[in-house]
């Protein structure tokens, strides 16, 4: 699990560098000025690659905190889960 939390947190610091990495676990829309539609897609296209996954676009408004993506990424993907060894 943890491996699965340091590998969203990578993501997460490159669409926002200005986070201190201790922040990123706190990260949201509503926390982050900068997390705009563009910081948003480019967030969710890091994921997709670090995953190799598809976000399905239904998906992606709720997908508005590191909190909720990465509870989506347990919920879409178990096997993440299992090599992440939860």
């Amino acid at each position: 699990m943890a491996d699965l939390e340091s590998r969203l947190t990578k993501c997460f610091a490159l669409a926002f560098p200005e986070l201190d990495r201790r922040e990123i676990s706190s990260a949201s829309t509503a926390s982050l000025a900068s997390w705009n539609s563009l910081t948003g897609i480019t967030l969710i296209a890091l994921v997709e690659e670090e995953f190799s996954l598809n976000v399905s676009p239904e998906d992606v408004p709720d997908l508005i905190s590191f909190d909720l993506i990465l509870h989506y990424l347990r919920r879409v993907s178990p096997e993440i889960s299992r090599d992440a060894g939860a």
